[in-house]
């Protein structure tokens, strides 16, 4: 098994590794040039043997911010790893991200799916990877996908976060083309392995898990290492399922530049240096694969190769401050042309939508909102193979709310199906199914339930920025939540849509009525954004808010908002549920109220809301999520920024008051904004 590989070609990067780390410990960061920096020492060999077989065209590698050894193994240029380090521009992030939080697209070889810099985040994208795999190829019928894999990196620290038990639920119960590497140095940061996982032993733990090969051994090994790695890869790559390889290896440096390690014993520090891999892998090699001239022949090149990186990436300048606010969303060339990210999402690929118009062509009698999303999901999915539809209940249930019913009867349960009880495990699948050029549309039960994958939402809004625009993932979280007709409660009534519009790089659209929901989903399913589509309850089965069914092309843009009720005395501003009781508030009141419905709040109609204002000269801005920095409050503070001088009466916003929905119907109908008192406060805002 040793014989097949390029050993000449892994003693070099083992060596360009440790320099690397070597330079940046004892030169950059005292010179204050690098000011994060995680050294990958003890972790180095072992990783870039494995990078060695993950050389299909369409493997996915999920890793974190100690696996630069694999990346220089899958074509991280040395220059680009100094670069990063020291946040100069270019390479994987033009110096937005952590020098060691890196990506590599991957266009014609294996992909690195976007580092993050939490813990245990990397696992459920590469699930999502792994199942991406077997959908182009046994689905989509791409038989290059063949043999393909995701690969995830870990240390054992990690085994203890949701996102990796996600991920084994995920890999294990689908028997998907994946492989864990778990890098076992006893530690993370201070807290020994003990206190991560009973007996300090992942695999041994797993001994009992069902579909899931397990191995284990000595890192410092390269014949050790490399025969596991040979036997994990072949497993997976012909098709048998999951795969976990852990290893144990010494970390001979801190967690990162500042850490001392005071809290380890004066003799593991010994015995982790005598176990250093580097001199193990030098003597492993010079015992009969290569020669002595050879191997110092390697590391004159390799140190060679280091200093030529290290200028290069020293004569860079600093990133142009001017473009730190460019790749938060798409933008278009000066020729008008899309600037498309290199990976992730259907644009890569050349896909092409359906036309479609903003103009809608009723069809059939009044439908609820509920019909009109399953409606719009049903077409897209017709329309579009590479649309997935998940989440918990959403198969033979068809969805809590049943949004979904009968769609996997329709078109099977590869393109629509279950999920575990997961909300990390929804989003970071959806997330790495995205990067593998795939849309995925994930329900989350209820808004509060989405509490669980804030993580993976965060990092999914902010790929295209950290990344430079080398990767988006364009994914549709479909969220209901709000008070339901006949209660409330302080779970599953939760709003908290400022929240996402706060989030960096999220779309988030409230429709208040079916013709709208229709228009925006499928706008978000057509999107090359990540975007959030709130579901209200009370407006699923509402009699206001049913229209006809706006044609099978009806898109709504957004950032457009609509005129429900045209006036020059006062704008009311509002969106979701509220938008009923604001219409029948402003006929109740007497006066030529102009209601805006918003659509969506991120992008929002700042334009449509000033000149409304500059009309009416007064603003009422209404809203369900509670008082305190809701979305109102970033309305109110635009309002008066650009349209002080037009105003005759204050801005006024009406909420729920800093409280969850109560359970209780009485007192859930106290909190809400009511008709009356909204009516009263516009004419109080008018008569002012």
């Amino acid at each position: 098994m040793t014989q097949d590989l390029d050993w000449g070609r892994i003693y070099h990067l083992a060596n360009v590794s440790r320099l690397l780390d070597h330079i940046e410990e004892t030169r950059l960061v005292p010179e204050k040039k690098v000011a994060y920096q995680f050294s990958a020492r003890g972790h180095d060999v072992p990783q870039v043997i494995l990078g060695q077989f993950l050389n299909h065209a369409h493997d996915g590698i999920s890793a974190y911010y100690r696996s630069r050894p694999l990346l220089l193994t899958l074509g991280l240029s040395i220059s680009d790893a100094f670069a990063g380090s020291m946040g100069r521009s270019g390479g994987f992030s033009d110096g937005r991200d952590i020098g060691v939080v890196c990506n590599l697209p991957g266009v014609q070889g294996p992909a690195v799916l976007p580092m993050s810099g939490d813990v245990g985040s990397q696992y459920t994208p590469c699930a999502g990877w792994a199942q991406a795999i077997t959908y182009h190829r046994d689905v989509l019928g791409d038989a290059s996908y063949q043999g393909a894999i995701g690969c995830v990196l870990g240390g054992d620290a990690s085994v203890a976060t949701s996102g990796f038990w996600s991920a084994l639920t995920i890999a294990t119960t689908l028997k998907l083309p994946m492989l864990f590497y778990i890098e076992d140095n006893g530690y993370g940061i201070s807290v020994p392995s003990t206190l991560q996982t009973p007996g300090a032993n992942i695999v041994d733990n797993l001994a009992s898990f069902k579909n899931l090969r397990l191995s284990q051994g000595d890192g410092t090994s390269p014949a050790e290492a490399s025969t596991l790695f040979a036997e994990a890869v072949a497993y997976v790559r012909a098709g048998h399922g999951t795969a976990m390889v852990r290893l144990t290896v010494p970390r001979l440096s801190g967690h990162s530049g500042q850490d001392t390690q005071a809290y380890k014993p004066a003799d593991l520090l010994d015995r982790e240096r005598a176990n250093d891999p580097l001199p193990k892998l030098r003597a492993f090699l010079a015992a009969g694969i290569l020669s002595e001239a050879e191997l110092l022949r390697i590391e004159a090149r390799a140190a060679a190769d280091v200093d030529q990186g290290l200028a290069e990436a020293l004569a860079r300048p600093e990133p142009d401050s001017a473009n730190v606010l460019r790749h938060r969303f798409t933008e278009h060339r000066a020729d008008g042309s899309l600037e498309v990210q290199i990976r992730g999402g259907l644009l890569p690929s050349g896909h092409r939508f359906p036309t479609s118009s903003s103009e809608p062509k009723p069809e059939g009698p009044r439908i609820n909102l509920l019909t009109a999303v399953r409606k719009a999901l049903e077409s897209e999915l017709r329309t579009n193979p590479r649309l997935l539809l998940f989440g918990e209940d959403v198969g033979p249930k068809g969805g809590v709310h049943a949004a979904t019913l009968g769609l996997q009867d329709a078109f099977g349960d590869r393109r629509v199906f279950d999920t575990s009880l997961s909300e990390e495990g929804i989003i970071g699948r959806a997330v790495g199914m995205a990067i593998a050029g795939l849309m995925p549309v994930a329900e989350i039960q209820f808004r509060k339930y989405a509490d669980p994958a804030t993580e993976q939402l965060n990092n999914c809004g902010t790929i295209r920025w950290r990344t430079n625009n080398r990767f988006a993932a364009p994914i549709v979280v479909r969220m209901p939540g709000g008070y339901a007709p006949k209660c409330g409660d302080p779970w599953h009534s939760v709003c908290g849509e400022v929240i996402w519009a706060h989030a960096t790089g999220w779309q988030v659209a409230l429709p208040s009525n079916a013709e709208d929901a229709v228009g925006l989903i499928r706008t978000a399913m057509r999107s090359n954004e990540p975007t959030i589509f709130f579901e209200h309850r009370a407006l699923l089965d509402g009699t206001w808010s049913r229209r006809p069914y706006p044609g099978d092309e009806f898109v709504v843009p957004f950032g457009e908002a609509r005129t429900i009720v045209d006036g020059d005395k006062l704008t009311c501003v509002t969106w979701g549920a509220m938008v009923e009781r604001c219409e029948a508030a402003a006929k109740k009141s007497g006066y030529a109220v102009h209601v805006l419905d918003l659509r969506t709040i991120a992008p929002w109609d700042k334009a449509a809301v000033l000149a409304s204002v500059r009309k009416t000269r007064r603003c009422l801005i209404v809203h369900e999520d509670t008082l305190t920095a809701g979305f109102g409050a970033e309305v109110s503070a635009r309002v008066a920024e650009d349209a002080f001088l037009s105003l005759d009466a204050p801005v006024k916003r009406m909420a729920i008051p800093d409280v969850p929905t109560p359970y209780n119907v009485t007192l859930m109908n106290a909190v809400l904004p009511k008709v009356d008192d909204i009516a009263a406060t516009m004419a109080e805002l008018i008569e002012f």
